[in-house]
């Protein structure tokens, strides 16, 4: 019964089911936490501005949103309110949450895809140009390339990419994700490209530095094993060498490493959006954290993990299909 394909799809799914709760449950309680302790008071905030707030109307706010209530109660009744979907209303958007999060959520996710796709493409291309011509100057110059760029902050490059091509040379627009003025119905394909490139390609650049040197390093040692020698002895060419030797086996590991950046993509999004004023789930995230809006910060933090999630657990399904050993080991397990 055990070894029933039906009894070990069934027990990996409430593996991972077990394991998301269990992450969303943590996740919520330590960003809870960290909200609670911040010195940011959300109805001075939400007050902000405007003239003569009395203590009452001040005290009725916090009433309003519970902030009075002990800590505990208030996690908990946001908890229920959670498990039913509601995610609360924003304090400073006056909608929502779960909308909030629809509508800014398109916007990341069209800039981390984009970005994620360039830095694979992008990282994998250049790390078997390095492992291929290991040790020769083109070698050496990706490498310093990819070193200097693995060191440099995300906001510093975003703002060095926005002074160069949209100041001065004046080929992107500043920021937003759509021209000012025009109403998003209107807004075409090209012109929501034209805002998308240049954060996409800055966020790209802060993640194929290290899928570059990672594919060099597998392709070098390929190259440099045994068989592959015996392959040269053969009478093999170098390409169909690394055509049939060194791409199928750092196809893998390449895999690994660009799925497991799912979450330094996000992290690295956060900056990028509000660098270039990109209206996305970041610039939400860091808005709802300078007002103190506890319920769009909450909602952000779970999405967020529960984003990352799913993009590990994708990863360990391609990865059963590319290798089977690992689904047999998954399983047996």
């Amino acid at each position: 019964m055990k070894d029933h394909p039906a009894f070990r799809i069934g027990k990996r799914t409430a593996g991972y089911l077990i394991r998301i709760i269990t992450l969303l449950i943590a996740t919520s309680i330590v960003a809870f936490i960290l909200v609670k302790l911040s010195p940011i008071d959300p109805v001075q905030q939400y007050t902000m501005g405007m003239a003569d707030v009395s203590e009452e109307q001040r005290q009725a706010i916090a009433d309003r949103w519970g902030l009075n209530d002990p800590p505990v109660q208030q996690y908990f009744k946001w908890a229920m309110a959670a498990l039913q979907g509601d995610l609360g209303e924003s304090t400073i958007y006056r909608r929502p949450v779960l909308n909030l999060i629809g509508e800014k959520f398109l916007n990341t996710l069209a800039l981390m895809l984009t970005a994620w796709v360039l830095s694979g493409l992008i990282g994998f291309t250049l790390g078997v140009i390095m492992g291929v011509f290991r040790r020769t100057w083109l070698d050496g110059l990706i490498k310093r390339i990819c070193l200097v760029l693995c060191s440099v902050p995300t906001f510093w490059l975003g703002l060095v990419m926005l002074l160069i091509f949209s100041v001065s040379l004046g080929w992107f627009p500043i920021g937003l994700s759509t021209p000012i003025g025009v109403a998003s119905s209107d807004v075409t394909f090209w012109q929501w490209l034209h805002h998308l490139i240049l954060p996409a390609v800055t966020l790209s650049f802060m993640q194929f530095a290290n899928i570059a040197l990672h594919t060099r390093q597998k392709m070098v040692d390929v190259l440099e094993s045994d068989y592959v020698l015996f392959a040269t002895a053969r009478g093999e060419s170098k390409w169909s060498i690394v055509k049939r030797h060194g791409l199928r086996n750092i196809m893998l590991p390449a895999i690994t490493l660009q799925f497991a950046s799912f979450a330094e993509l996000f992290g690295g999004a956060v900056l990028t959006e509000n660098v270039f004023s990109y209206p996305g789930l970041g610039s939400a995230a860091s808005e709802a954290g300078m007002a103190g809006d506890v319920p769009l910060l909450l909602g952000i933090t779970l999405f967020s993990a529960a984003f990352v999630f799913t993009g590990n657990l994708i990863a360990n399904l391609i990865y059963g299909v590319v290798d089977p050993r690992i689904r047999e080991g998954s399983s047996g397990g």
